[in-house]
């Protein structure tokens, strides 16, 4: 998948390497569980990168992942959250991580259009046979609880 390796270039595919340059970072301390820890230690990672003003990935793969992660960007950047381990280290790899998961998903051709069929024959007969007995089952019960008491 990817060479998570923090502080250094991130390699998203053979052909895509993002340089280390194009990756900010910020660490603040995380929040929950972990009594002193949490409280001494700068866990939390942001991982921003500039997915408008990058030049690291090829135009058209670019202008499609602008075009899917249009709802997640911030000022035309990404902005990836880890705050999951204890330690800034393995945040920090989590975080390059889920950005190259992102990245490849957005990034990834369309599926073909579906082409438009009709149903067969025999599945539309056996839906409508399937129809009439249950109207004719529900016609039953209707039928015996509906008759007068003599």
């Amino acid at each position: 998948m990817a060479e998570a390796i923090p502080g250094g270039d991130l390699r998203v595919t053979a052909e895509i390497l993002i340089p280390a340059g194009e990756l900010r970072w910020r660490f603040s301390r995380s929040s929950g569980p972990g009594g002193q820890n949490v409280n001494s230690t700068d866990s939390r990672v942001d991982l921003m990168f500039d997915l408008a003003g990058t030049n690291a990935l090829p135009q058209r793969l670019q202008a499609r992942a602008l075009a899917r992660l249009t709802d997640q960007l911030v000022d035309g950047c990404l902005v990836i959250t880890a705050r999951e381990h204890r330690s800034q280290w393995q945040n920090r790899t989590a975080a390059q991580r889920r950005l190259v998961g992102l990245l490849l998903e957005a990034m990834r051709a369309p599926a073909p259009p579906r082409r438009a069929t009709r149903p067969t024959r025999g599945s539309v007969e056996r839906r409508l046979r399937a129809k009439r007995q249950r109207s004719n089952r529900k016609g039953q019960r209707r039928n015996q609880s509906l008759t007068p008491e003599d």
